[in-house]
């Protein structure tokens, strides 16, 4: 224990904060960590470029390019990120061997080898279908096409990818978070807005009717996508209407999708009065849904401070979306994360009942002068700590072997 952590542990004493208590909470809170990110959201399918909204930018050298090196990498990020975490995967990247696999014909054997990687190093996942960059993408419509033969194949492949879910969830013994987004929209203003959202109702009906043990369903909307500004079929209020109506399945906010002036800080309270789970997506929208590496800003402390102070660590369900292909892809999962938990960490050091009570009082002249002068307080001393106690570099001491892997093994490919 050094005694700069044992300095920060006395102050934060003193406000009755207990450093200890906090560091071991910290410890448990498990991040879902997308393996998009390391690859540019290819995938392993070869399907063609990327679509439906999404767009990456950047041609930083060295990324995976097929499951050995994506493993490695993610191995590599895993090493200098405290704690113990999950992956987030996407049916595209399923590990077919030399065989061609139809999207709507994925079975469990071919997500073996995640399981097993998984159950190597004692990870979660979390999964996802994947209704994007695909030719049976018609028009930019999916579950929603007025074309029976699309809209039939995607609900095939929601199907057989919930049915993935529950194996994989099965072969872990732990819940599997399944998050059905699609890029449903139109570039222009649509004579019909009804009709498209009518159709995806009725394909997630036909998707979630199967009682699946160890799968949590979620929905997650978008405001809109490149190509898909005037309309998203998905919306935020459709998904809250669809999820209200249907118990066991949740409504996923991702700070990216809404307007710039929304915060999901403030959307999580109103979720939690009425859902016992809050699937989350955390990410960095700089103008638009642009998926920025995680900084540790104003918005990021704000949810986790929400999540904290509401004491809805077991019920919001962390994961990130992101994805940088113009720095190094690991350092991209190592900062992110990084921030993730420290953003928690922030939350955890604050005397949220000494707050509240002065909220209820209102006594507003001391609540937003100690909330300013908690801000200063020695949490770098405790993170430090954190990070030594998990046997990882703290601060940018992790950078040097981040360049190393660099120089010895992503130049190289």
């Amino acid at each position: 224990m050094s005694t700069y952590y044992q300095i920060a542990k006395e102050r934060y004493a003193k406000i009755g904060i207990c450093t200890e208590a906090a560091i071991e909470e910290l410890k448990d809170i498990a991040i879902s960590i997308h393996c998009w990110q390391g690859d540019d959201v290819a995938g392993f399918e070869n399907a063609g470029e990327l679509s439906g909204g999404i767009q990456v930018t950047g041609n930083y050298p060295g990324k995976a390019t097929n499951p050995a090196q994506l493993m490695a990498d993610y191995d590599k990020a895993l090493s200098l990120i405290p704690g113990q975490h999950r992956i987030n995967l996407h049916a595209s990247y399923a590990i077919t061997g030399s065989e061609a696999v139809s999207r709507d014909a994925l079975e469990p054997a071919h997500f073996a080898k995640w399981v097993s990687y998984a159950k190597e190093r004692g990870l979660g996942i979390d999964f996802n279908p994947t209704f994007f960059a695909h030719p049976m993408v018609k028009n930019n419509l999916t579950l929603s096409s007025p074309c029976e033969e699309t809209r039939a194949y995607w609900v095939r492949h929601g199907i057989a990818t919930r049915r993935i879910a529950a194996y994989i969830a099965k072969e872990l013994g732990d819940n599997v978070l399944y998050n059905v987004w699609i890029p449903d929209g139109f570039k222009d203003i649509p004579a019909d807005r009804l009709g498209p959202r009518l159709r995806l109702k009725k394909s997630l009906d036909e998707i979630f009717a199967e009682k699946l043990p160890g799968v949590i369903d979620c929905v997650e909307s978008k405001v809109f996508g490149i190509g898909l500004e005037a309309y998203t079929v998905g919306s935020s209020e459709f998904y809250l209407s669809y999820t209200a109506g249907r118990p066991g399945v949740y409504n996923l906010l991702d700070n990216g999708h809404y307007h710039p002036t929304e915060r999901v800080g403030d959307k999580i309270s109103s979720l939690l009065t009425q859902y016992d789970k809050i699937p989350l997506h955390v990410t960095r929208p700089m103008r638009w849904d642009s998926d920025h590496v995680v900084l540790l800003e104003d918005e990021l402390k704000d949810i986790a401070a929400e999540i904290v102070r509401c004491d809805a660590l077991d019920k919001v369900l962390i994961g990130l979306d992101f994805f940088d292909a113009s720095i190094n892809r690991i350092a991209a999962w190592i900062v992110g994360t990084r921030n993730m938990q420290k953003a928690l960490l922030m939350a955890l050091l604050c005397p949220w009942e000494r707050l509240r009570n002065l909220q209820n009082s209102a006594a507003f002249t001391e609540l937003m002068a100690l909330q300013e002068a908690y801000k200063t307080y020695p949490f770098g001393a405790v993170w430090e700590e954190f990070c030594a106690r998990n046997s990882v570099p703290a601060c940018d001491a992790w950078l040097a072997d981040v360049q190393k892997y660099e120089a010895d093994v992503l130049l190289k490919r």
